[in-house]
């Protein structure tokens, strides 16, 4: 049986069909069906952009954002998809703070939803710093099938383990 690492703490009930697509070789069918296309948010710019657009919609009171980037240097492995981090600097009798968002390299090649659900969760960290039950509903109010897109990017991880991307020329 494969390790379901990225579906630790789920219900059993759900990791056994996690278990019995995979041992049947159907949770890349299962994800393509779901999600057959991966995003067009390639660039720097244009993820800036696509952040910009969620921010302006739905915290536009909020603290602006200095910078949003893909970072290949933010890993799985360190329990990150996405990092928001927060600089204050004194500057004089001024206090200068910036706001920057950088999304792992591996959402390149992620359907649309799965994007749009880490940059949620980052922008949810510009008002609520925990993940507590506000920080949640935040996230929710910003995309209401967040609880339901995060499951679904852990599966998308666990078949990139498998074998890497969702979306190849080899596909059938």
């Amino acid at each position: 049986m494969h390790e379901l690492k990225y579906l630790q703490g789920y219900p059993s009930h759900l990791t056994d069909q996690i278990s019995t697509l995979i041992r049947n070789d159907k949770l890349k069918a299962y994800l393509l069906n779901k999600y057959p296309e991966a995003h067009q948010v390639q660039s720097e710019k244009s993820l800036y952009d696509f952040v910009m657009a969620l921010k302006n919609q739905y915290l536009r009171k909020s603290a602006p954002i200095s910078k949003v980037a893909y970072d290949s240097k933010i890993h799985v492995v360190n329990h990150a998809l996405g990092l928001h981090s927060f600089v204050s600097r004194v500057h004089g009798n001024k206090v200068k703070a910036k706001n920057e968002i950088r999304v792992s390299t591996l959402f390149k090649q992620a359907p649309e939803p799965m994007l749009r659900m880490i940059v949620v969760h980052e922008l949810a960290h510009i008002r609520e710093k925990e993940h507590n039950k506000a920080f949640y509903q935040l996230c929710c109010h910003m995309e209401p099938h967040y609880h339901q897109l995060e499951f679904d990017t852990r599966l998308l991880l666990t078949q990139m383990d498998q074998d890497g991307s969702i979306y190849s020329t080899a596909d059938s």
